[in-house]
């Protein structure tokens, strides 16, 4: 599997981040590196159709974002460090959303992160009464069971304790997910993962 982008441009405020930037992923997982405002979190979200460039086009595999942008969002998920928006859901109810829109999910997987995660018993909670390092776990666990080729995380070691930082460092070096799934990620740490590549932005 390949992400593609090509002449991509996009500014904020007459402040431009890209202009005419080219980036080829295949599967594995790629660090992506760089100083603070110079347009990690921007890209991630461009890739996940969060965001929409100026020009340029973003493609996986045969998908183009803008041509077939229902097709594409069910092969890609963005974890980033955004609080939900639907604040009156429970725990369970922000994953039921998920799996509806991503119906060939294994719910059997997503349950095991979520114990692996020790976030069974916050599933009736308000989504809102999660601590940040709940929050990571929640959307962590979407992460991992989400049957998407392309995955999108920003800092996920943010927020985790050494149990959960060694845990998700396991589930992201599983050799049957380096072959299937394009795993962009931003950190601050050094993520000891196997990569298939480093970029600095």
């Amino acid at each position: 599997m390949e992400l593609r982008i090509e002449g991509l441009s996009f500014e904020y405020a007459n402040r431009a981040l890209f202009r005419g930037f080219d980036l080829r992923l295949g599967a594995g997982v790629t660090w992506l590196r760089g100083e603070n405002g110079a347009g990690k979190t921007t890209l991630l979200k461009l890739a996940g159709g969060t965001l929409t460039p100026h020009a340029g086009s973003i493609r996986l595999d045969e998908m183009e974002i803008h041509a077939q942008p229902l097709a594409y969002r069910l092969q890609c998920y963005y974890c980033g460090g955004d609080t939900p928006q639907l604040p009156w859901l429970t725990v369970r109810e922000v994953l039921d959303l998920h799996l509806a829109l991503y119906p060939a999910t294994d719910t059997a997987l997503l349950n095991a992160e979520l114990q692996a995660f020790h976030l069974t018993a916050t599933l009736d909670q308000p989504v809102t009464t999660l601590s940040l390092g709940q929050h990571k776990k929640m959307q962590l666990s979407l992460a991992l069971a989400l049957p998407v080729r392309l995955l999108l995380i920003d800092e996920p070691f943010n927020g985790l304790d050494a149990d959960a930082m060694a845990y998700l460092r396991q589930q992201l070096s599983a050799p049957e997910r380096l072959a299937r799934q394009c795993i962009l990620l931003t950190s601050h740490l050094d993520p000891a993962l196997p990569l298939a590549g480093t970029m600095q932005l």
